[in-house]
């Protein structure tokens, strides 16, 4: 009786930590998104747009896609990734950034 009993609590315990895992695996990820947007909407508003890009691809999670819009003097970075593992389906982490364009001085032009 008591082997039955510890099965069907390990079994729950099993699942609780592979969810918790899971929700630790999409707070990471989550992470990983607003760095690589912050960082890439900083790099366009300096006029680095390629590099933007590249670090951005860099930083976020593999797999992420990367979408930079600039309209007038905007910049916005959306970062959009599926949590490592697929462990939450229908779960996708994103983060998104703005920034103001700096202003280019004579010598840049």
């Amino acid at each position: 009786m008591v082997t039955v009993e510890t099965a069907i609590c390990l079994g729950g315990v099993l699942i609780v930590l592979a969810l918790v895992l899971s929700g630790l695996s999409a707070l990471l990820g989550q992470i990983q998104c607003t760095d690589a947007a912050r960082e890439a909407a900083r790099l366009v508003a300096r006029g680095e747009t390629e590099q933007a890009r590249q670090v951005a691809e860099q930083i976020a999670p593999s797999g992420s896609t990367v979408t930079i819009t600039v309209t007038g003097d905007t910049v916005a970075v959306t970062v959009a990734a599926r949590p490592v593992g697929d462990l939450l389906p229908g779960l996708t982490t994103h983060a998104q950034a703005y920034a103001v364009r700096e202003p280019q001085s004579k010598g840049d032009q």
